[in-house]
């Protein structure tokens, strides 16, 4: 009956629309894991960083009530077209969330590891480079949920300026590395967190690339430019 098909349209698009909020609640909770991480780095706040890596949790639950919602929509929707592309994608979505929050705790680590050392030198870079991924990861976020295929591209085109940051950061550490070898190990571990950081950007690269695929029907990774 038309009532009865009506009614499983809306639930569908309910349910489509759960999957969307889910998808930004787990992307907020990852982000404020980069932001807490990188605020640790720079008050050297052990606590911070531990209470940091305990969040990811959260994270991998998300993950994995994501995906079940997922292979639900799936199996019983067996959806067509733009929602096929949006879910099967969400999947991929949510590993590339729960691996950023990964990334995370691995700063988190490297801040306490470096608890037993000096600062190297004031990190004004390192949170800027922070603030970088965070708005490329949100974005990445809005783009896929939403279905903006210019915001996406915005995304992918901010990956440089963080490699840039990161170049210019990792050129500083290595001076400091050959003129105080004494800082090897704290560099070392300084070193990663950018690195950490960098990867979280290639992740939101991924991210927003996906949303390309989504709505375009094309895949443009690895192309090196949008067309």
């Amino acid at each position: 009956m038309p009532l009865s098909k009506t009614h499983t349209d809306r639930e569908y698009e309910n349910q489509l629309t759960t999957l969307r909020e889910r998808l930004l609640l787990m992307t907020g909770r990852v982000e404020e894991m980069i932001a807490d991480s990188v605020r640790a780095l720079v008050r050297r706040d052990e606590q911070l960083a531990r209470e940091t890596i305990e969040k990811d949790h959260h994270v991998n639950r998300d993950e994995m009530e994501c995906d079940q919602m997922c292979l639900t929509l799936l199996a019983r929707r067996q959806p067509m077209g733009s929602d096929l592309r949006f879910i099967t994608l969400a999947l991929k979505m949510v590993t590339d969330l729960e691996r950023i929050g990964d990334l995370a705790v691995n700063i988190c680590e490297r801040v306490i590891d470096l608890m037993a050392f000096l600062q190297l030198k004031p990190y004004q870079d390192i949170p800027l480079m922070a603030d970088r991924v965070q708005k490329m990861l949100r974005e990445a976020s809005d783009a896929f949920v939403n279905g903006n295929e210019s915001l996406a591209e915005q995304v992918i085109a901010q990956d440089d300026e963080v490699d840039r940051l990161y170049d210019q950061v990792f050129s500083e550490i290595l001076e400091i590395m050959r003129n105080e070898p004494a800082t090897l190990e704290p560099a070392i571990h300084v070193q990663s967190v950018i690195k950490y950081l960098e990867r979280i950007a290639d992740h939101a690269t991924n991210l927003a690339e996906e949303v390309i695929y989504m709505l375009r029907g094309r895949d443009v990774r690895h192309a090196g430019k949008l067309n």
